[in-house]
C-alpha cells in the first residue's frame, strides 16, 4: 500500500547540527553532518518505505530560517515527485510572514504551513500566530504544528493540546490543524481535541508504530480511523523503522488505508 509521510524535513547543515538538537542526537547515536545531505538519500529511504509523497518542511525560528521556503522547493524539485513543499514564517513580522506563505503557497505550490511552538517558545496563542491561519484558511491549507513533549532541548509546555489547540480551533473553526507528534504524555488531551473539531487531526511523527501510545491505538483502530495520519519525523526516524511494527496495531483494511494515506490525502488535497 502506498504511504504519505505528514511529517519530515530535508535537513541543512545548519539545521541538522544545531545545540537543541543535542538530545535527539543521543537518542539516536547518529553524529553531526559533515556535509549537506543528499536529496536522493532521502527519496531513497521513501522509496525503502513505499512512501508515495513525504511533506518536506521548511524551519524558522528567532534566529532565522534553519531550512528556508526556496532551500525546500530546491530540494523538492530534486526528488522526483517524492517531496512536496510544507512552508515556514518568521513570527517576529507577521505581515511578511502572511506574503511569504503567499508566496510559498501561490509560486512555490507548497500545500501547507508548519509552524514549531516550542522553537519559538511562543504558544499558538499567540496573537502573532493569527494573521497566518487567517491566511491559511483564505489559501485552503491546513496548518501543522507540534504537540506534546519537546524532545529538543526546548521548554515543552506550548505542546499542551488543551490549552492551546482548542482555543485555535474555537477562534478559527474553518483552520484545518494537524497536530504532529501524537501529544505524548497528553495523548488523551490530544484525543479529545481531536474528537471536538471537526478540522483537528493528529500525526504519528517522532513515533515508531510499537511506540504509539494503547489510547491513540485504539482510537485508531475505531472512531478515530479518519483522524490520524502517519508521520515520521525523517531524518529521526525513517520509515521503514516506524512501520517496522505496523501490523501488531491489528488495523482492519479501512483503518490501515486511511491511516498510511487516505486521511493525509484528503487533509492535504494531495
Amino acid at each position: 500500500m502506498p504511504v504519505i509521510d505528514a511529517w519530515l524535513q530535508h535537513p541543512t547543515v545548519r539545521h541538522s547540527n544545531h545545540e537543541m538538537f543535542d538530545s535527539l542526537r543521543r537518542w539516536t547515536g547518529r553524529g553531526l553532518l559533515d556535509e549537506p545531505l543528499p536529496v536522493e538519500t532521502t527519496v531513497a529511504a521513501l522509496k525503502a518505505a513505499d512512501v508515495e509523497i513525504g511533506l518536506s518542511a521548511a524551519w524558522y525560528g528567532p534566529q532565522g530560517p534553519l531550512i528556508s521556503n526556496d532551500e525546500v522547493a530546491d530540494f523538492v524539485a530534486r526528488s522526483d515527485g517524492r517531496l512536496r513543499g510544507v512552508a515556514g514564517a518568521d513570527l517576529r513580522r507577521p505581515v511578511e510572514a502572511v506574503r511569504e506563505l503567499r508566496r510559498a503557497v501561490e509560486e512555490l505550490g507548497f500545500v501547507a504551513l508548519r509552524m514549531v511552538p516550542w522553537l519559538w517558545e511562543l504558544p499558538p496563542t499567540d496573537r502573532l500566530y493569527y494573521p497566518l491561519y487567517t491566511a491559511c484558511v483564505e489559501l485552503g491549507i491546513p496548518f501543522c504544528t507540534q504537540v506534546g513533549h519537546t524532545g529538543p532541548l526546548r521548554p515543552s509546555e506550548t505542546g499542551r493540546p488543551i490549552l492551546y489547540i482548542d482555543q485555535v480551533a474555537l477562534d478559527f473553526p474553518e483552520l484545518t490543524i494537524v497536530c504532529g507528534h501524537i501529544g505524548y504524555p497528553w495523548t488523551m488531551e490530544m484525543i479529545a481535541v481531536a474528537d471536538k473539531h471537526t478540522n483537528v487531526y493528529i500525526d504519528t511523527s517522532a513515533y515508531t508504530a510499537r511506540r504509539y501510545p494503547t489510547e491513540l491505538v485504539a482510537y485508531l483502530r475505531g472512531r478515530g480511523r479518519h483522524k490520524v495520519l502517519f508521520g515520521t519525523n525523517y531524518p529521526m526516524i525513517t520509515p521503514a523503522q516506524a512501520l517496522e511494527h505496523l501490523d501488531a496495531l491489528e488495523l482492519d483494511d479501512e483503518a490501515r488505508e486511511l491511516f498510511l494515506i487516505g486521511n493525509a490525502r484528503r487533509v492535504f488535497s494531495l
